[in-house]
């Protein structure tokens, strides 16, 4: 018996060594990234181009003016009917 066949046999050298451990790596990774994948799709983890989560469709934002005056119908500083009016005339003007 030769001193190199002693533990790991004559056909394996280093090359095909650090081939298997580069392929293995990489099948991991594929694994790993399939199943990130997976998680991220059935979570509907969706990001716009900011990077921020979709917000699901709503009503248009308000200005600050709708703020305002939805504040002082609030308060009662102001009557429905004027309120309506106005609202309806600061939406038209977007």
């Amino acid at each position: 018996m030769r001193y190199d066949d002693h533990m790991w046999g004559n056909s394996w050298g280093w090359g095909e060594w650090i081939l298997m451990t580069s392929l293995m790596v990489v099948f991991w990774a594929a694994v790993i990234a399939a199943i990130v994948s997976a998680v991220r799709y059935l979570a509907g983890s969706r990001r716009n181009s900011d990077g921020q989560p979709d917000q699901p469709p709503s009503s248009p934002p308000q200005s600050r003016a709708e703020e305002v005056l939805g504040e002082r119908f609030a308060r009662g500083e102001i009557e429905e009917d004027e309120y309506r009016s106005r609202m309806s005339t600061l939406r038209e003007h977007r």
